[in-house]
């Protein structure tokens, strides 16, 4: 609030770090000390706020244009400025990068400190979980999930090994009436304008005397982890049998050596007596 030169006194709205979530239609409102007296400007004044975006066009199988792209209008003069992973690395209004790239890629205009336009980039590897993870009975229901983290946001599709056709689209599928008959490997494919990526899952169904089907999911991932632990395992154990098999070695060869002594021994026992069997025999003569 401050006054004119008039004694009007004027109403001032600032706004700081404008975002595009300030664009809004403001108006100004004033009560009086009456009861029920309110005034509002009509109409108000309409702010909009547009920021920048990233377009992507493919320009062929192997490469991705992308286009910074703003509705305000610019001088022809403008600059942008590209951004791979927070770094800046080009100025320009396009850029050229490979298909299937999961860095990120974002914009803003040159010598400006306002915000960037959101990155775009493609599907992280797709993580998939499973309901029920624990036994079921042949004919329930089982529901995979299939989650990745990209920008523009990424459709999914599920394929199951082997098949060239589709068994479902979006990011939840539910298989009904579950049989041993679907058991295999199914993975989620996630794409979007900048890749695609997939996630296998292993299926493996265990039919009980009891009627319930176990079923057990692994990653090919994890089961790769898991054998190198193992492998692991197996290394040290191997290092740990050589290293206690030399320290025993030098034992036993000691023990050898002492029992080749033994008839040393006897033997010179045996000179000494025969030795000594002259002399007795000169003592009693």
């Amino acid at each position: 609030m401050s006054p004119s030169a008039g004694g009007l006194v004027v109403f001032l709205l600032s706004v700081k770090d404008v975002r595009e979530s300030d664009s809004a239609e403001y108006k100004f409102t004033f009560m009086t000390n009456k009861p029920g007296e309110k005034y509002t400007g009509s109409p108000g004044v309409t702010f909009s706020v547009t920021g920048f975006q990233v377009q992507v066009r493919r320009s062929d199988s192997t490469w991705l244009e992308l286009t910074c792209h703003s509705s305000c209008v610019l001088s022809d003069r403008a600059e942008y400025v590209w951004y791979k992973n927070e770094e800046n690395i080009k100025t320009g209004s396009s850029l050229l990068v490979s298909s299937g790239s999961t860095d990120r890629y974002s914009c803003n205009l040159g010598g400006s400190f306002g915000q960037r336009s959101p990155a775009v980039y493609g599907p992280q590897r797709p993580s998939v979980s499973v309901s029920p993870s624990a036994e079921m009975l042949e004919g329930d229901s089982l529901t995979l999930t299939c989650s990745t983290d990209a920008n523009p946001a990424a459709s999914y599709t599920w394929y199951k090994e082997h098949e060239d056709s589709p068994r479902a689209s979006g990011q939840i599928f539910t298989i009904t009436d579950f049989t041993a008959e679907h058991s295999g490997n199914y993975y989620c494919e996630a794409q979007n304008e900048m890749g695609r990526s997939n996630s296998t899952l292993l299926l493996i169904t265990e039919s009980g005397v009891d009627g319930t089907t176990r079923i057990i999911h692994i990653t090919r991932w994890t089961l790769v982890s898991v054998m190198l632990i193992l492998l692991l395992v197996f290394c040290l154990w191997t290092r740990k049998k050589k290293a206690v098999s030399s320290t025993t070695e030098p034992h036993e060869s000691r023990e050898a050596v002492e029992m080749d002594l033994h008839p040393e021994y006897e033997d010179l026992s045996d000179m000494a007596a025969q030795r000594e069997d002259p002399e007795e025999q000169e003592d009693q003569v």
